[in-house]
C-alpha cells in the first residue's frame, strides 16, 4: 500500500513538472512562433507596410469576386509613426516604436528601464540631424516579455532584413530614410559596431542573436538617403 502511494505521489510531481515546463516553453517561446508566423503569413499573402500615400481601393474591392480578392495582391497598408519626436518604423518588419533618447549603456539599470518604453539610443552617439557620425539604437528580442514590457520583442524580426531594405526614423519633426547595406552577428561583448566612426549619417541597430538569448549581436548597419 505504501509503495502504491509513493508511486502516485511521484507519478503526480513528475507530471506536474513535466506540465509546468511545457506551460514555461508556451509562454516564453510562443510569443516568438507567434512573431514568426505572423511575418511568415504576412509574406505570403503579400501584406506589407507603408508610410506612403495609398491609394483606396474601395471600389476595385467592391467589384471583384471572393476568389479574386484571395488571389489579388493586397494594397500596402499605411502607418503613421507613434510619435515624430524620435520613433523608429521598419515596414518590412511592423516594426513602429518610440525611441528613447540619451541611454547609458554601461548602466543595466539604466538601459533595461528604458527598453520598456521603446528602442533605446545610445548616450554620445549621433542623433539623425547631424550630419556625420553613427547613431546607435538598441532593443530587445527577449523570451521574458512579462519582465520588459510590450516591447520586449520589438527587434525579434530585425535578422529578416536585407541590403536595400528601408529604415525609417522621425526625429524632431522630420522623417530620416535609411536603407541597409551590412548586416553581421558578433560577440556578446564586442563593442566595435558602436564605437564605428563615419563621416557620413549612419544608423546601427543592434538586438541579441538568435531572439530570447544573449549568445551574439546582431548588428544592421543603414546610411541616409534622404
Amino acid at each position: 500500500m505504501n509503495s502504491r502511494r509513493t508511486f502516485i505521489i511521484i507519478r503526480t510531481v513528475s507530471n506536474s513538472l513535466i506540465i509546468g515546463s511545457l506551460l514555461f516553453i508556451i509562454l516564453a517561446f510562443g510569443p516568438i512562433f507567434n512573431t514568426e508566423i505572423s511575418y511568415r503569413y504576412r509574406q505570403w499573402r503579400g501584406i506589407t507596410f507603408t508610410l506612403d500615400k495609398t491609394a483606396s481601393t474601395a471600389k476595385t474591392a467592391s467589384k471583384a469576386s471572393t476568389f479574386g480578392l484571395l488571389l489579388g495582391q493586397p494594397t500596402p497598408l499605411h502607418v503613421e509613426p507613434v510619435n515624430r519626436g524620435f520613433s523608429i518604423v521598419i515596414e518590412k518588419l511592423g516594426v513602429n516604436a518610440p525611441v528613447v533618447k540619451n541611454v547609458n549603456m554601461a548602466s543595466y539599470k539604466e538601459y533595461i528601464e528604458a527598453l520598456k518604453f521603446g528602442v533605446a539610443q545610445a548616450a554620445g552617439t549621433a542623433v539623425p540631424s547631424e550630419s556625420v557620425g553613427n547613431s546607435f539604437l538598441f532593443a530587445h528580442s527577449a523570451l521574458d516579455f512579462w519582465n520588459f514590457g510590450k516591447y520586449a520583442m520589438v527587434f525579434t524580426l530585425l535578422n529578416k532584413l536585407e541590403t536595400g531594405d528601408r529604415i525609417v526614423i522621425f526625429y524632431e519633426n522630420r522623417r530620416y530614410d535609411y536603407v541597409v547595406f551590412k548586416k553581421e552577428i558578433v560577440k556578446e561583448f564586442d563593442i566595435t559596431p558602436i564605437k564605428r566612426d563615419y563621416n557620413e549619417p549612419i544608423l546601427t541597430l543592434q538586438t541579441c542573436d538568435p531572439p530570447g538569448t544573449a549568445l551574439n549581436r546582431l548588428i544592421i548597419t543603414a546610411r541616409l538617403v534622404r
